[in-house]
């Protein structure tokens, strides 16, 4: 619970480098909010006709994804 408590002092997005997959078909996080969100991020981002869902729906793109942000 003390977890649930803390502060973050320095989000990780603005240090670290981040990457972000637009869900196009998104119906609980509207494309555009995703993009705003990525953008203050600095993400690298992909975008992919999907649902909220995509890593169910869309595996592999999700894998290569992850397989870029390890590189």
């Amino acid at each position: 619970m003390e977890a649930l408590q803390g502060a973050v002092t320095e989000p990780a997005w603005r240090s670290k480098p981040s990457w972000y997959l637009v869900a196009q078909d998104d119906g609980m996080i509207p494309p555009p909010a995703q993009r705003m969100m990525a953008s203050r991020a600095g993400s690298h981002v992909t975008e992919a006709p999907g649902s909220h869902a995509i890593y169910v729906s869309h595996p592999e793109l999700v894998a290569a994804v992850i397989k870029q942000a390890a590189i």
